[in-house]
């Protein structure tokens, strides 16, 4: 199979090449990355969706993630992205229905790769029913909507867990609905200030929506 070319950038973010996926993560060379959070209003609440990761990924395996996101390849710009919804999701977005929250810089280390994404991260508002997505099953293995209000204040350390609830599938693509209650450690372990971010934008698109 043809590798996976993606470009690559010094500290400053200046273009200094195109590498390989693997060798970007074992060298630690920043890329591009996109990211799109689906969220909801509910009344006077803010719900952000999360995927649930396959057990299999190389990076945060069975944990929740972004709702969709995706390497950018070379030459490619953050409209590009809007397929990850498309693949991943089954669910069609134009590129220009999407709220835009910014580039932020995010960092994972494993002991096996070093991950240094410049992440273009959008948000997008979505009432569509849970049943209705169509995941992509070697990459997602369940969707879950959380409370906005709640997830900051587990982040924050202010809650030692809280609820979840969406569906998860089994391995012969059946779903079962659930409802969980998860700490911290559930989750893909971001920066502090990516999920910040993402947290503040997504509460400010929330509250216009709510105003309107």
């Amino acid at each position: 199979m043809k590798a996976e070319m993606l470009d690559i950038f010094d500290e400053s973010g200046t273009p200094i090449g195109v590498a390989p996926r693997t060798e970007v993560h074992r060298l630690g060379h920043w890329h591009q990355t996109f990211h799109c959070w689906i969220y909801r209003v509910e009344q006077s609440k803010i719900w952000l969706l999360f995927q649930k990761r396959h057990p299999q990924k190389d990076t945060g395996p069975n944990l929740l993630d972004i709702t969709s996101a995706g390497h950018l390849v070379a030459s490619e710009g953050p409209a590009d992205g809007v397929r990850e919804l498309e693949e991943e999701l089954g669910l069609t977005v134009s590129f220009d229905a999407l709220d835009e929250i910014g580039v932020i810089n995010d960092v994972l280390e494993t002991p096996e790769l070093i991950d240094k994404e410049m992440c273009h991260v959008f948000a997008y508002a979505c009432d569509q029913p849970l049943q209705a997505y169509v995941l992509q099953a070697e990459e997602v293995t369940g969707l879950l909507w959380a409370e906005l209000d709640e997830v900051e204040r587990l982040f924050a350390g202010d809650m030692a867990t809280i609820a979840v609830h969406g569906f998860l599938s089994e391995p012969d693509g059946t779903r079962q609905e659930v409802e969980l209650r998860v700490e911290q450690s559930a989750f893909v372990p971001h920066e502090a200030h990516y999920y910040q971010q993402v947290f503040a934008a997504v509460r400010s698109l929330g509250k216009k929506r709510q105003a309107k």
